[in-house]
Formats: C-alpha cells, structure tokens, sequence
C-alpha cells in the first residue's frame, strides 16, 4: 500500500510513511481533546451556567414606631420564633400614664354627659351645654384611643413564623421612632434568585427545572422556576428569575451562592430565531 502511495505520488517512501503517521497523531488528538458528554444528558443539549444567590421567601426589617428605651430583646439573633411572638418590648411607663390619664377623661366627660342628659329635661341647662358635653365626651374618648394606639407600640412582634438574621440594638438602649431593631427572615422555603440571559425564556416559560451547584457545600441541588421578572433588560438582554430550592436541605442557609445549570435542548435552539 505505501509502495504504490509513493508511485502515484511520487514521493520518497519515507515521505509517504512520515505523512501517514501525522494524519494518524491529528486524528488521536482530536479524539482525546473532544470534551466528554454531560451525564445523563444527550449530544444534542449544551449545558450553560450563571450565578445565583439563595434567599429566604420573606424578609423584612423591624422598626421602632415610638421613642423609647429597649427593655427586653428576645430570641437573640440566629434563633427562631413564632408569628406573634413579643420579639422586642419598650419601656412605657410614660405612654402607660397617659392612657390612664385619658381613661380618667373618659370617665369624667361621660358623667357630665349623663348629667346634663338629665337636666336638660328639666329645662335646667340650654341646648348648647348639652352639645358642648356631647362632645367633650367624644374628645376624650378619641384621645383615649390615640393613647391606646400608643401603648400598643411598646412590643414589637413577629409578623410570621422565622429567624432574627441581625439584631441592630441592644437592650437599655433609647431608640428614636422608626430606627432599625432587627432583621428577620423565613427561610422555611429557600428561593433561588439569578439573572438569565433572554435565550433561557423557552425553558423557564415552560416552568423548567434548574440546577444550582452550591459554593458552600459543593452539592448540587434541584430547583422549580416560580416566576419570572417583567420584563427583559434591553441593555444586556437578561431577566431576573425566581425559582424555589427542592425540598429543605439543613445545611442551606440564606445567602448563599453557586452556580446555575439549565440544560435546552436543539429543538429549542432551532425555535429560538423564530422567538424574535
């Protein structure tokens, strides 16, 4: 065979056999150089990878809705509650005097009302006394009110079922209205939060799953699109994407990051131009 390569070619046999073999070495290494295919995943789907974050499906931050000084903290931050729980109480020994101040009020410009009720059915006192301790009454019964609403500041609860994320004050600490006390977050169920690129929207319309290799633990963990954002960035064609982490595992905390996996498929690539 290379005898008559070298016939027809007329090249030298060494000449032939030196070609044969860098056809032989070119084939070998684009064999071993071809990535191996995804696990589980056929040739005709291409993996693609951005970042994500998780985060809890509620958060929010706690102010203080009077000035006041900080009686008592409890739980201290990283540990859970209760919705309803008294998580901060205030000091109102003040706010607590002037709800029974205006109680005593209340109490006054009601008999006064009840007397001149009575009177005026005698003729003792004109229509315009009467009216004036109609309304006294309803004076004091508004500014009871008011103090009540006051009081009803001096323990901040929570609003759901979490965990105290940061604690931003301290206890015998005085606080102005509306200054930060505590973070809180329900991390029952994990939502995984990242920016897809607008070629993704086939899959995620679809409620596709995707794949989140986390950086703290190194595993990698099933996740459900909930929702997409409401628009697509013009500028970097992206979109904001909310899936939810599958199951609970322990060792995922809020504030995690990893990377994102979503596989699709060629028959969605070759509808994608038609998408435009």
């Amino acid at each position: 065979m290379v005898s008559r390569l070298a016939a027809l070619t007329g090249w030298p046999i060494a000449a032939v056999l030196g070609a044969a073999c860098a056809m032989l070495s070119a084939a070998a290494l684009a064999q071993t150089s071809a990535p191996p295919p995804l696990p589980g995943v056929g040739s005709a789907i291409q993996a693609r990878e951005v970042r994500g974050q998780l985060s809890p499906r509620r958060f929010t931050t706690l102010a203080a809705e009077i000035p006041a000084k900080v009686l008592r903290i409890d739980p201290q931050e990283g540990a859970a509650f209760k919705a309803g729980q008294t998580l901060v109480a205030f000091d109102c020994a003040m706010q607590q005097s002037q709800l029974d101040k205006a109680k005593a009020a209340v109490t006054i410009t009601r008999i006064t009302l009840e007397s001149n009720q009575e009177l005026i059915k005698h003729a003792a006192i004109g229509t315009v006394e009467l009216q004036v301790s109609e309304a006294e009454a309803l004076k004091a019964q508004a500014e009871a009110a008011a103090a009540q609403t006051v009081v009803s500041k001096c323990k901040v609860q929570a609003p759901f079922d979490g965990r105290v994320a940061e604690q931003k004050v301290r206890e015998e600490q005085f606080v102005q209205a509306g200054q930060t006390l505590l973070e809180i977050i329900d991390d029952s169920v994990l939502e995984l939060e990242f920016i897809a690129p607008s070629s993704w929207l086939g899959p995620l319309r679809s409620k596709g799953a995707v794949r989140v290799r986390v950086d703290e633990t190194g595993k990698t963990y099933g996740a459900q699109v909930s929702r997409l954002g409401a628009r697509v960035d013009p500028v970097s064609q992206s979109i904001k994407v909310t899936a939810v982490i599958e199951g609970r595992p322990a060792e995922l905390m809020a504030g995690m990051s990893g990377r994102i996996m979503l596989a699709t498929t060629a028959a969605d690539r070759r509808d994608a131009p038609n998408a435009r």
